[in-house]
């Protein structure tokens, strides 16, 4: 990591240790918000893959999702920040960017409505459908959507997938949040009843699924990496026959384990923008060293892990609910063994 980068990291996390409502924090102080945002739409990204300038790159975004994963933090990045903007910029709509982007980077909260109740997020068959500009079904899943001021739909049409954009006011739209396993991360199901819509363009999928499982995987890493940490802490404080339980060979070789698990998927996720094909073995690899360490977190703490006071359950939650967003392991398994 560069300089610059380290500091980002240290800023994040002292921003959440201090901060117990951190989103409207991070795009003020921090500008997370904008770190996918070009720089010619008012945000901090570099424009382009060729762009020699200093903007902010998939490391710097990676890196907020990593600490924000260590926290398990409930805001909008991954919905809003990493998911909305990507389609939008794969739309090469200059003029959607032009009105769109400079809200997101503020941090307006946007949403991509894609998947069907299925959950493969599937890059060429979007579940909402298009007539011309009028769009109908239900889209499961939607990271933010309750809240969102900006929705984007991502739908089927006769030429391929393409984005549209929908009032989320409009009457036909409904919005209705789902209740799941993971209380830190808020999802919601959209339907669209004969909603018009503005068309943005033809959408890439395939790529926003490639940015959102990259940036997942880092907040992957980054949530196992606390988990064990924490894991480590009541090791050496929780005593048994005199002495501390951390201090059994066993237990040292278990922990020793989790640890390698933790550094390979840290190093897997950082790896996964540079393809499509490393950005699936993030996800596979990351998704069960996330769900390994926490099912040992609970195992390791004993009891209290299972109390509403303790967060171990909330990593163990998290731990399956990311495994399944953007598609199961296995489905990408798939895409690495083809």
């Amino acid at each position: 990591m560069t300089p610059e980068q380290d500091q980002l990291r240290a800023g994040v996390r002292k921003l959440l240790e201090r901060e117990p409502e951190p989103w409207t924090a991070l795009c003020a102080q921090i500008g997370v918000a904008a770190l996918t945002v070009p720089e010619r739409f008012g945000g901090l990204a570099a424009g382009s893959a060729d762009d020699k300038g200093g903007g902010a790159g998939i490391t710097e975004v990676q890196i907020v999702a990593e600490e924000l994963g260590r926290v398990l933090a409930d805001v909008p990045f991954l919905g809003s920040a990493v998911l909305t903007t990507t389609a939008l910029l794969t739309t090469s709509d200059d003029s959607a960017c032009a009105r769109l982007l400079p809200q997101l980077a503020e941090g307006v909260v946007g949403a991509l409505a894609w998947t069907g109740a299925h959950g493969h997020w599937d890059p060429q068959q979007p579940a909402v459908q298009a007539q011309g500009s009028t769009l109908d079904g239900s889209a499961h899943y939607v990271l933010d959507a309750a809240e969102a001021a900006v929705l984007l739909v991502a739908a089927t049409t006769e030429d391929g997938p393409a984005l549209f954009e929908v009032d989320p006011a409009h009457s036909g739209v409904q919005r209705i949040a789902v209740a799941g396993m993971d209380e830190t991360r808020r999802l919601a199901t959209v339907t669209l009843d004969q909603v018009p819509a503005r068309r943005l363009g033809p959408v890439d999928l395939g790529r926003v699924r490639d940015v959102a499982c990259a940036v997942l995987a880092a907040e992957q890493a980054g949530a196992a990496a606390r988990a064990l940490e924490l894991t480590v802490e009541y090791t050496l404080r929780r005593e048994q026959f005199g002495r501390p339980i951390g201090s059994f060979q066993a237990l040292k070789h278990r922990m020793a384990d989790l640890h390698v698990l933790v550094e390979t998927a840290r190093s897997a996720a950082y790896a996964a923008p540079a393809s499509s094909r490393l950005a699936a073995v993030a996800k596979v690899h990351c998704s069960e060293a996330f769900a390994t360490v926490a099912a040992e977190m609970i195992q390791l703490h004993g009891g209290i892990a299972v109390t509403w006071e303790h967060p171990a359950h909330r990593y163990l939650k998290r731990a399956h609910a990311t495994g399944q967003l953007f598609g199961p392991p296995q489905h990408h398994l798939a895409r690495v063994h083809p």
